[in-house]
């Protein structure tokens, strides 16, 4: 009788175990999947930080191209009119010269 409730209690340890076992199984196949999606997020991650930076350095080069225009534009302005008032004063001195 002593030997049938060993056996009882055996088998539940036995039994028990391997619960424990299947759940470690269960719990190490949960932390690989989310290993894997981790390593996915993290790769995603960082082509979007390059993608960023280089949307940064596109930002940058867009505003010395913007910049340089202005600059350009000034400058033409700046001929444009001086070149007015050359005009003006030849213009004055034509008149001038007719009367």
């Amino acid at each position: 009788m002593v030997l049938a409730g060993a056996e009882v209690k055996v088998s539940k340890l036995e039994s028990i175990v391997e619960q424990i076992g299947e759940a470690v199984l269960a719990t190490t196949e949960t932390i690989e999947r989310l290993a894997d999606r981790v390593d996915t997020l993290s790769v995603h991650s960082e082509e979007q930080g390059k993608q960023l930076q280089q949307q940064g350095y596109q930002i940058l080069a867009l505003c010395d191209a913007v910049q340089t225009l202005a600059d350009t534009q000034d400058e033409s302005l700046q001929k444009l009119t001086q070149l007015t008032r050359t005009l003006d004063r030849l213009m004055t001195l034509l008149e001038e010269s007719d009367d």
